[in-house]
């Protein structure tokens, strides 16, 4: 246990709490209002800690008996006070929590700010700074805590005017749990009163599983219920669990604010379903799909805050990865089990055949949603599939019992149209005699639409699929049929046309020149009359790795197993008529690096050696450009 100090100490916050602070205190004040919406959800989320931990601490036992969340104020002293009985801090605590950036996310914050102020407010619960948005009303905030099991003298007070530095000292707390005294600010004191908190806490806190009591003044009528000072506590929140009542009485704006106050998303979401199970075994299920992505979603595939899991209306965890896949990792909600032991482990619930039982109903859920969303289409569609859709794609891989049916959500680019695409539409446009989807895929949509593999495909009407997205490799190494129909990449050598006109002898003949001119760094080197517009196109072994897998595998600092792309030449083109009709020697071999590398280029893959290429080209347009009568030497 951390040693308790004995006595009044000064500390400096961290450099960017530092920055944070001045811009609460000088930027945010057109929406003041969340501060207090941020309070109360730190107060009840203490409030959860110490009902999980009590489940498991004998100490702690009785201690969570009535959770509530006590709001007062004082006009004439200028001063708003929150207090929570809830798991509270230590002194150590107090500084990890409060003064430094380890817990915060004030970084990530920082570097998301847009500069408009409305929409920074907004990011205050996402990025967990909201214990600094008190500056935003209060030129001097206190804070005396006391954690739950600890010894009365084991509390602290944590005094700040937001200019840097904040004093802690050793207090005497008679209760466990948290209160913060704001001296409000001269600018602010009109919040300062019953009808404004009242309207404050039921817009942004109604559905707070805890009590939320105001301190008011009684009334003629009310005095038997009024403390010696003539003050009396009201409930101003709803305080019942929203999933737990019938989905008839619950209004459309209900749910909106719930999803509000549960994802600290002020954007609202996009969808929800609401879900009561009864039987043998009960459970609910209020499951949200949002408008928008929290700022590290994509790359953080371990975050766990998506799903809350409830017992008996006893928040137990955030227990994402035991209710959601990866790849819905953005779905935001609730469970609630009436079955499941209130002791509950992480380590029991992986082994938990019920929990399995409502994953499954959440997976499936949580599709619909999506599916629904997708058959709408428009703006709403349009917003989801920007934030989530690159996430969806892992269920591909990840997920081989839903696979066809997330595959199904998926849209992509075409050389059908502008319009995105996805495999249904496309198998319902194909050719009777089409056996096959289409693919290509590459760095991004202009190197797809240019690609001359591309070139027989548009010649023959027939639609390819442009996969840009840089997930889609492996979302079609694992994908390998849709619907009986075999997916295949134009790059492995396009169509089987046996009405093609077959190459010449001369065609093959320089075909096994270039391959002796090229050695190790080629392939097979072959003739084809498939290309319509470009020289040559490289080709991979049907089973061998794309050169955009292998560019991503490097960038990723993942080894590239070693692989050689095979070269297809145009005998129709222009350039390649030239290359035939020079003789074997040194400026045959420059062209033939010229052909493969500019066939490399075309697919978005990297050269071996970029400076031979820029001479290999440089020496080609002197000797093409120089004078006919000039006697320079420029070999």
């Amino acid at each position: 246990m951390t040693e308790h100090a004995t006595k009044q100490s000064t500390h400096r916050f961290d450099a960017e709490v530092n920055q944070l602070l001045k811009l609460m205190i000088n930027a945010l004040y057109s929406n003041r209002e969340i501060f207090l919406r941020e309070l109360i959800s730190n107060a009840s989320d203490a409030s959860d800690k110490l009902r999980f931990e009590a489940l498991t601490d004998e100490s702690l036992k009785g201690l969570d008996n009535e959770l509530a969340i006590d709001i007062s104020f004082d006009p004439e002293a200028h001063t708003l006070t929150i207090t929570d009985h809830g798991i509270g801090m230590s002194e150590a605590e107090v500084i990890e929590n409060l003064g430094t950036i380890a817990k915060s996310g004030t970084r990530q914050f920082l570097d998301s700010l847009s500069g408009d102020a409305k929409q920074d407010a907004n990011l205050i619960g996402q990025f967990g700074v909201g214990f600094y948005s008190a500056f935003i009303v209060a030129d001097e905030v206190v804070v005396e805590t006391r954690r739950a099991g600890s010894e009365p003298d084991q509390g602290v007070r944590w005094t700040s005017k937001g200019e840097g530095e904040y004093l802690l000292e050793p207090i005497s707390k008679p209760t466990h749990g948290t209160t913060i005294v704001l001296h409000v600010s001269k600018d602010h004191q009109d919040l300062l009163a019953q009808w404004q908190l009242q309207r404050i806490i039921r817009h942004y806190s109604n559905h707070i599983a805890f009590p939320i009591r105001l301190a008011v003044p009684a009334e003629d009528g009310d005095k038997d219920k009024a403390d010696g000072d003539g003050v009396k506590t009201e409930v101003v929140n709803e305080a019942k669990a929203l999933w737990a009542r019938p989905k008839s009485e619950i209004q459309e704006e209900e749910y909106k604010a719930f999803y509000s106050a549960l994802a600290n998303d002020p954007q609202g979401p996009l969808s929800w379903a609401h879900h009561q199970v009864e039987g043998t075994q009960s459970y609910s299920l209020l499951l949200y799909l949002p408008k928008q992505a929290p700022f590290d979603l994509l790359m953080n595939r371990d975050a766990v805050e998506g799903l809350k899991l409830y017992i008996q209306r006893v928040f137990i965890m955030d227990a994402a990865e035991q209710l959601l896949p990866r790849y819905l990792r953005f779905m935001r909600g609730v469970v609630d089990s009436s079955d499941l032991p209130l002791n509950v482990s992480r380590e029991i619930l992986q082994d938990s055949p019920l929990l399995n039982k409502i994953r499954a109903t959440v997976i499936k859920r949580s599709l619909d949603l999506i599916e629904k969303i997708t058959k709408e289409g428009g703006e709403d569609w349009e917003k989801f599939y920007e934030a989530f859709g690159t996430i969806l794609k892992e269920g591909v891989i990840e997920d081989f019992e839903q696979r066809e049916r997330v595959a199904s959500l998926l849209r992509f680019d075409s050389t059908h149209s502008d319009e995105v695409a996805g495999f249904d539409a496309y198998i319902e446009r194909m050719a009777e005699d089409q056996d096959a989807i289409w693919y290509l895929t590459a760095e991004n949509a202009q190197v797809a639409k240019n690609s001359p593999h591309l070139e027989a495909f548009k010649s023959k009407g027939i639609e390819v699929l442009l996969l840009t997205d840089r997930i889609d490799e492996w979302v079609v190494s694992h994908l390998s049929k849709y619907k009986d129909k075999e997916l295949k990449s134009v790059t492995t050598g396009g169509l089987d046309d046996k009405q093609a006109k077959k190459p010449s002898k001369a065609a093959k003949k320089l075909a096994e020149r270039i391959k002796k001119a090229l050695g190790d760094q080629v392939g097979e080197v072959n003739a084809t009359h498939q290309m319509t517009d470009s020289a040559a196109r490289v080709v991979n072994d049907e089973h061998g790795m794309s050169i955009q897998m292998q560019k991503f595998m490097r960038q990723a600092g993942q080894p590239v197993p070693e692989s050689t792309p095979g070269l297809e030449i145009n005998p129709d083109h222009a350039l390649v008529q030239v290359i035939e009709a020079e003789g074997d020697g040194d400026r045959f071999n420059a062209l033939a690096r010229l052909l493969f590398d500019q066939a490399l280029l075309a697919e978005g893959g990297e050269l071996a050696d970029p400076a031979a290429y820029v001479r290999d080209v440089n020496t080609l347009l002197v000797n093409a450009l120089k004078p006919a009568d000039s006697e320079t030497d420029s070999s």
